[in-house]
């Protein structure tokens, strides 16, 4: 679903420090997405950030940086148990004890709520969520219902990404999810680093932001 085309030169250009290494010192896939979360965030200014599944934080504590970079004002949010599930495998409080130590820089702005995504739906009101990350447990049905549990949270300028929309093995689902969404909304995939879903969700998507799901398809693969 494509509206009036933009070319890369539409796109904003990223900071230096957007390429930096992140401050979360854990081995992660989410670490190849990093700068694209400061283009994001550079773009989309949203008021509300929400994450869900975040275990050690590399990619939740991304967005925290870019927030202090371009002074965004966004409020954010980092739901998960941090007790593990089925493709984590399980692990101790000392990693809910790391993601506390981390939050520390960014309390003026940033929440844990260590709930299931389920509880957690009455600690964000309806309507406000301009960002939102699922990556959570990656079985097709458990995708599924995080994001559309999630629906009447996000607001009209909504964008939501998607990580592991290219892993195929493990009973991952992401991908079919992914292939069913990005029929019926303006999307764009990154492939490396398990691959990225970016959905435009929202019909007041800001237009900075709007111009990546606007690319012609030569464009588009000059950007990733």
């Amino acid at each position: 679903m494509k509206s009036e085309q933009s070319s890369v030169a539409d796109i904003p250009c990223l900071p230096v420090e957007a390429f930096k290494k992140p401050t979360t010192p854990v081995t992660s896939a989410w670490i190849e997405h990093t700068p694209f979360v400061f283009w994001l965030m550079q773009a989309a200014r949203p008021a509300v950030f929400v994450e869900l599944g975040t275990l050690h934080g590399v990619s939740y504590f991304t967005f925290c940086e870019a927030v202090q970079l371009f002074g965004t004002g966004t409020k954010c949010f980092a739901v998960d148990t941090w007790q593990g599930d089925d493709h984590t495998g399980l692990y101790g409080e000392e990693v809910w004890k790391h993601v506390q130590d981390l939050n520390r820089h960014y309390t003026s702005f940033s929440t844990l709520l260590r709930k299931t995504f389920d509880d957690a739906l009455p600690s964000v009101a309806d309507g406000v969520v301009d960002v939102l990350h699922v990556d959570g447990r990656h079985f097709y049905e458990d995708v599924k219902h995080d994001f559309t549990s999630w629906i009447p949270k996000l607001s009209n300028s909504a964008i939501v990404i998607f990580h592991d929309i290219n892993v195929h093995e493990k009973n991952f689902g992401v991908a079919r999810y992914w292939a069913e969404l990005k029929r019926h909304y303006p999307s764009f995939e990154f492939l490396h680093g398990n691959g990225l879903g970016v959905l435009a969700f929202g019909p007041e998507i800001p237009s900075a932001a709007r111009r990546l799901f606007d690319l012609s398809e030569a464009d588009a693969t000059n950007v990733k």
